[in-house]
């Protein structure tokens, strides 16, 4: 990522940026490399999944709070006058989405209006925001954004609403903006302590305490599993890129694997055997990858294609170095009925 940081070391001079969810996994590298492109960052970030020591940027300013807070985001755009604004921050467990409806879209949805208002009434020049492959959800393979969503959880459903409102916002008032789907994204500063999301950090902690990796069903869903350095380049630089402008991305790698090979990749990764524990499956997305020919073609030379050995060697080396984390009991379900039963009994 540093290549890509340092092309545009002179035209980031000068602009300042927020980024929500930038103490988070993906948010933490693109504040970094705006940081290192000579822009004035300021994170906003409620920790509720990220780690303040994810913020590295010597430009880069902390603010503890939450894109709920409609009069803490006004104070924010009062005081800094954003250039632009990549809007990161979400609670990402997709599949925990069916049993927290309200939770999901007031953080996920209703956070979203808050920025979206303040970035019209402030002049925000461009809006960064990071959707998912959700909003497909069963559809045609490989996904291509021509495809008309068809969400299957209230997280796709979310994150849909919010590409909806910014194509209303852009028509009203002018509001530009640039949209990324990734997907399965993994690598260094992933919350691997998460019992809810993200595989290959639950596998890597899971190992590291001695637990056998557990996988929902038979495994053999299939996923395309993205480096984070292949993804966060094109998101924090796009803003420099008219031609992406008011336009939909798919973003991350393009070869789907099963769990079940996954599984054998974390474990040679890590130097241990490859146990695994079956639990019953969920409801879900059987299979999900999509086709990335429209991000080439615009942002070609700020996308990459790391193997998935190497990038799980890479994301294993920094585990090793951070040690297994645990995360906190969520104690906000809404519906316990048909909650897979791992989940259940460690939630409240």
């Amino acid at each position: 990522m540093r290549r890509a940081a340092a092309l545009f070391r002179i035209t980031g001079t000068n602009m300042t940026s927020l980024v929500t969810g930038g103490a988070g996994f993906i948010g933490s590298h693109v504040a970094e490399l705006l940081d290192a492109a000579g822009e004035q960052v300021v994170v906003l970030d409620d920790l509720s999944g990220g780690f303040v020591e994810n913020i590295v940027g010597q430009r880069t300013q902390f603010v503890q709070g939450s894109v709920t807070d409609a009069a803490l985001v006004n104070r924010l755009f009062e005081e800094h006058r954003f250039d632009h604004v990549y809007h990161l921050a979400a609670y990402a467990a997709e599949g925990l989405s069916h049993f927290i409806r309200h939770y999901n879209y007031e953080n996920n949805v209703l956070g979203s209006m808050n920025l979206i208002n303040a970035s019209v009434n402030h002049g925000v020049k461009v809006f960064v925001f990071t959707s998912s492959i959700a909003v497909y959800g069963s559809n045609q393979l490989p996904m291509t954004e021509e495809l008309t969503p068809r969400p299957e959880d209230p997280y796709g459903i979310g994150k849909y609403a919010v590409e909806l409102d910014l194509a209303a916002a852009h028509e009203m008032f002018g509001l530009d903006y640039v949209i990324f789907r990734p997907h399965n994204v993994y690598g260094e500063r992933q919350n691997i302590g998460d019992r809810y999301r993200n595989v290959i950090g639950i596998f890597m902690s899971q190992i590291l305490k001695g637990e056998p990796m557990t996988v929902f069903g038979d495994g053999r869903q299939t996923r395309a599993f993205s480096y984070i350095a292949d993804v966060a380049p094109a998101i924090a630089h796009c803003v420099h890129r008219p031609a992406a402008f008011n336009q939909v991305f798919n973003i991350g790698a393009d070869q789907p694997y099963s769990v079940l090979d996954l599984a054998q990749a974390v474990a040679k990764a890590l130097g241990a055997e490859p146990a695994l524990r079956h639990l019953e499956a969920r409801k879900e997305v059987v299979h999900a990858y999509s086709s990335h020919d429209k991000v080439r073609r615009v942002l070609g030379d700020l996308t990459g294609n790391v193997p998935l050995d190497e990038g799980i060697a890479r994301m294993a080396a920094w585990v090793r170095m951070v040690g297994a984390r645990e995360s906190s009991r969520f104690t906000r379900v809404e519906v316990p009925k048909n909650m897979p039963r791992s989940w259940a009994e460690f939630s409240v």
